[in-house]
């Protein structure tokens, strides 16, 4: 079994990588059309919505607790 600051540094590049490819040309050509959702161009609906799964996701897997007794560590 692996240890969780080894999980964690995988899940980062993971998380690193899909970012990578999310924001990158093939996909966001899929959104460069001329849709709107709720009056917002489907390309920044697109961006702003990732963006915010991204920062959500990043969060989860940085602000977890390996100890399991409720504490944030000192990161400093």
């Amino acid at each position: 079994m692996t240890d969780p600051a080894r999980r964690r540094r995988e899940r980062v590049i993971a998380l690193f990588v899909l970012g990578a490819l999310a924001f990158n040309y093939p996909l966001l050509s899929l959104f460069a059309v001329d849709g709107q959702v709720f009056g917002i161009p489907l390309l920044v609906a697109y961006l702003f919505l990732a963006w915010a799964c991204f920062i959500g996701l990043t969060w989860w897997i940085v602000g977890r607790n390996d100890r399991g007794n409720g504490r944030q560590r000192d990161r400093l």
